[in-house]
């Protein structure tokens, strides 16, 4: 996942005219300009998803299994894009763990703000692809409904 320059979090990618470029054809030609160096294909295809809101936008959902040196590479070819430092802040690596504290680890990554569907694509890969057994995305996804220890009530009760 990439940080944004809104201090959102979210996946790579940009809009396709289709009259121009197929779907693959387009998000290669964004990661290309964010990260140089991985190519998608319609195999890697997982879901589409329609945001809701005045700007109703299609966005549809990619995804690899990597070598850890291939996400090596990667990292280290996202700090030289062109985009490094404007639109992106920088890649993030996901949590796939969750501590004996049941919020750190995972649940608290699901607690920042992402933009558009990118939190419901990154909990249906991890889901989909087995990444995370079903019960433990289940609680950590649970663990950030509840208030946090020590939370202070702004209930106005005294």
């Amino acid at each position: 996942m990439q940080m944004r320059f809104d201090g959102l979090l979210g996946f790579p990618g940009g809009f396709v005219d289709r009259r121009y470029w197929s779907l693959e054809d387009g998000l290669n030609r964004v990661l290309g300009l964010g990260l140089g160096c991985v190519r998608l294909t319609e195999a890697d295809y997982l879901c589409s998803h329609l945001t809701e809101g005045p700007h109703r936008v299609v966005a549809h959902f990619y995804a690899r299994q990597l070598t850890l040196e291939e996400l090596h590479t990667i990292e280290i070819s996202a700090v030289h894009s062109r985009d490094h430092g404007m639109e992106v802040m920088g890649m993030v690596r996901v949590p796939l763990y969750t501590q004996k504290d049941r919020m750190g680890g995972l649940p608290n990554f699901l607690a920042n703000s992402f933009v558009g569907t990118a939190k419901f694509q990154l909990l249906f890969a991890l889901k989909i692809l087995n990444m995370v057994p079903e019960e433990k995305l289940a609680e950590a996804v649970a663990a950030t409904q509840r208030p946090k220890k020590g939370a202070i009530d702004h209930t106005g009760g005294a």
